[in-house]
């Protein structure tokens, strides 16, 4: 199998490494804006550095893996479904609804595979309290409590690109809410706080957010995050039901101190980013993505799951520039 891979950053870089050495890609085709950052990740994994990214769809590849700057996702999925190709592509596909719905049509209209990249669902802890929850471990569920706490903010000319903390952070807890609790959001209220370094205000961005979620069956959500975390990459989710309590991402490298003088003791090793975390996870849905493409097994993350977590957080935006409660049936998904 030939793969393409658009984009060799952070994310791409490590795509490269996975799939260089995977037992069904026998040829591995980079490219970037930056051929000289694609040059280096070819070199270092022994893949061919396309000149362009038309040299990728002209070059005869069998699927391309997305993981370019975001504002290009929707453009390379559309070039993706009309070369009848099948794509992996990092989220988001676009930072707006209207472009997120024009990308699903082309390729529902193609009639070819996009998986979107929700590494989380691919995590060993997540996998667990899904299977917890379907087999009624918990009783009923009423409460879950999540959070993303980054350790550093990112570049403030990030920012004004990544579409916000609920469309660029959150939307990871929103899809994961959804796939582990196997319930809809119905309604949402959020709220956000500035008060952090000035380049957030700046893009009219949050550095911190909050968000309370109401699933279909009454069960309550919350979902936290900040770019300010000092501590360390925390990522957690907390699911209480009327039997039993279980939390996924508490760990020996949970940055997280106890007060409690029988408490746990404080972590010397704190997870540092989400690379670092979600490693296993991040190789785990390309390999999902290799089967995908070999026929062997069903795509286990497609646009319209996208589109769902999407919406949840364009919900989430308009509560919290209109300070009320938004249903989820305010936001178009067709």
């Amino acid at each position: 199998m030939r793969i393409g891979l658009i984009g060799t950053g952070r994310i791409g870089s490590f795509h490269a490494d996975v799939l260089s050495r995977h037992r069904e890609v026998g040829s591995l085709v980079v490219a970037d804006t930056d051929a000289a950052r694609a040059a280096a990740v070819a070199e270092r994994t022994g893949a061919t550095a396309a000149s362009s990214v038309d040299d990728v769809f002209r070059w005869g590849v069998d699927a391309v893996v997305i993981a370019s700057a975001t504002s290009a996702h929707a453009e390379l999925i559309g070039r993706a479904a009309k070369a009848g190709l099948p794509a992996f592509c990092e989220k988001p596909i676009a930072l707006d609804l209207s472009g997120t719905l024009g990308a699903i049509r082309e390729v529902e209209a193609a009639g070819t595979v996009l998986q979107l990249g929700f590494m989380r669902r691919f995590d060993a802890g997540y996998a667990a309290a899904r299977d917890l929850v379907a087999g009624g471990a918990l009783g009923r569920l009423h409460t879950v409590r999540a959070t993303t706490s980054d350790p550093a903010p990112p570049p403030a000319a990030y920012l004004p690109l990544s579409g916000g903390l609920y469309r660029d952070c959150l939307v990871h807890d929103f899809d994961i809410l959804r796939w582990v609790t196997g319930r809809e959001v119905t309604e949402v209220y959020a709220t956000g706080s500035d008060a952090g370094p000035a380049m957030f205000r700046e893009a009219g961005d949050v550095s911190t957010a909050a968000a309370l979620l109401t699933l279909d069956d009454g069960t309550l959500a919350t979902a936290t995050a900040t770019r300010c975390n000092g501590a360390g990459y925390d990522v957690r989710m907390e699911l209480a039901g009327t039997d039993d309590q279980f939390a996924v991402g508490l760990d020996d490298r949970t940055p997280i101190t106890s007060t409690e003088p029988k408490g746990p003791p404080r972590c010397e090793n704190p997870w540092p980013g989400f690379l670092d975390r979600f490693a296993p996870a991040y190789e785990a849905e390309l390999d999902a993505f290799v089967d995908v493409v070999r026929g062997e097994r069903a795509n286990p993350c497609d646009a319209r799951e996208a589109l769902h977590a999407l919406r949840i957080a364009e919900a989430c935006e308009r509560s919290r520039a209109e300070h009320r409660p938004v249903a989820l049936a305010e936001i178009p998904e067709a």
